[in-house]
């Protein structure tokens, strides 16, 4: 079995190496944060602080390959998680009824849950592994490089304490990963970097529900919209949930939603955020501001070939989408099982480089550009929002959430490019459902039909 060494301990590194660990390799995980967890999730949510990882306390859903993977890998770790009160929400529940099952419905499922609950029981279960090994506080300083092939070949990695010898390394250090710079120092070929500039923020603050106040019910939406504004509510575990808006980086008016009030009063302005609000939440948290995320494609091969053998890349050091459409921690979970799947089958480290990048290119690529797609259609749409110019590709964006709700056919195709199993060109140029679409938009004419949020005068007088 091989020496693997896994540079970084957060999703795609705790991971990584259990999927690996439970294969017979032997595992260290070298993670630079000498956290140690508490037996509170609350503590640790909110106690636990990591600038470099702003995303650990903005709201998340995992996506359906998330679950599949966990429960084709480590359905303990699945079982665990809802045993810490994470819950299963079917985007057919909605509805008062699930319409007729077609194949793959099943699949169509969001994990209602903070990113800690994922982050503790991954963590918990590597720890109980008999082949793996997690060192916290151990900060990775180097790579040793073995330059007498074709193609430089990594060998192990450095820290400050000790020399960890590998036959494959991990790199599993997130968008601030210093891999590439190490490589470059070691004289390798640089890598390939694609940025994707992203104009958009996030704001987002945690409650949890007053005991015996009433939830919202069947058929409430959780997200409303105006055309500079999408107001979000993202149910979680142990009755938390989050608010959250995302504005433009260039709207004027963003900086007050730092101050809680102005941000709750905001909030009550969007139908589906003001649902949430009537019972009287408490608060848990302030203001959580995030930006600056941009998408970025950084594989460690090029049209030459490979860079460098004997070093993977999982999660955002390969691909890090911007989070609208919540699809990191699915793409790192993808990986993570490819990389554990093809481990031990391939022996030739410049095949097992090789493979994974057209790997990379095949599945997870086209995600990565159907992102930077999304990602310009809002930041379009939100800075046109501002002075109340409304492109008519936004109203047809916007129809689509608004109208899934009503109609169940719309629903399933919205879902399955949710959930990473349709790509969005396929999904909606079904005649079918372009036809639900075109009914719904007939009997659905008004502005105010799509963009049930409030106007742009309105949010000005509040923030």
């Amino acid at each position: 079995m091989a020496r693997i060494v896994v540079v970084g301990g957060s999703i795609s590194g705790l991971a990584s190496a259990l999927f690996l660990s439970r294969r017979g390799h032997h595992v260290t995980v070298l993670e630079r944060d000498g956290h140690h967890l508490s037996t509170s999730l609350e503590e640790d949510f909110l106690a636990w602080r990591r600038p470099r990882v702003p995303q650990a306390v903005q709201p998340h859903g995992l996506l359906g390959p998330v679950r599949d993977a966990l429960l084709s890998e480590a359905p303990d770790v699945y079982a665990a998680m809802l045993d810490l009160g994470a819950r299963e929400h079917h985007e057919f529940d909605c509805f008062a009824e699930h319409p007729p099952y077609h194949p793959g419905d099943d699949r169509l499922v969001t994990v209602q849950t903070r990113r800690l609950v994922l982050e503790v029981t991954l963590r918990r279960a590597l720890e109980g592994e008999d082949t793996a090994l997690l060192l916290t506080g151990h900060t990775a300083t180097g790579l040793t490089v073995d330059h007498s092939r074709d193609v430089p070949h990594i060998t192990g990695v450095r820290t400050a304490r000790a020399r960890h010898p590998a036959d494959l390394v991990l790199d599993c250090a997130g968008r601030h990963s210093p891999v590439s710079r190490w490589l470059a120092e070691a004289g390798c070929r640089a890598p390939l970097t694609e940025s994707s500039h992203t104009g958009i923020a996030y704001y987002c603050r945690w409650y949890r529900t007053a005991p015996g106040a009433p939830k919202p019910g069947i058929g409430v939406r959780t997200g409303s919209a105006s055309p500079f504004a999408i107001g979000g509510v993202f149910p979680s575990d142990n009755d938390t949930f989050a608010l959250s808006f995302v504005l433009s980086t260039t709207d004027p008016t963003r900086s007050a939603l730092n101050d809680p009030d102005t941000f709750e009063t905001a909030a009550r302005t969007f139908p589906a955020m003001r649902n949430w609000l009537t019972g009287r939440p408490i608060p848990l948290s302030p203001v959580l501001a995030m930006g600056g995320l941009n998408n970025r494609w950084t594989p460690l091969a090029d049209s030459n070939g490979p860079v460098v053998t004997g070093i993977l890349r999982v999660g955002d050091t390969l691909v890090h989408t911007n989070p609208t459409l919540g699809q990191g921690i699915a793409l790192a979970l993808r990986t993570a099982q490819w990389v554990a799947q093809q481990a031990i089958e391939e022996e030739n480290p410049y095949d097992l480089a090789r493979h994974h990048h057209q790997w990379a290119l095949r599945e997870l690529r086209p995600w990565y550009e159907t992102q930077i797609a999304a990602d310009q259609a809002t930041e379009a749409r939100l800075q046109a929002g501002i002075s109340e110019s409304i492109p008519v590709t936004s109203y047809e964006r916007a129809a689509i959430d608004a109208s899934a709700f009503e109609e169940p056919s719309i629903m399933r195709a919205r879902a399955r490019v949710r959930h990473l199993i349709d790509r969005s060109d396929r999904a909606y140029e079904d005649p079918d459902i372009g036809a639900a679409l075109a009914r719904w938009r007939s009997s659905h004419p008004r502005p105010e039909d799509v963009f049930d949020g409030p106007a742009r005068t309105t949010w000005q007088s509040i923030v």
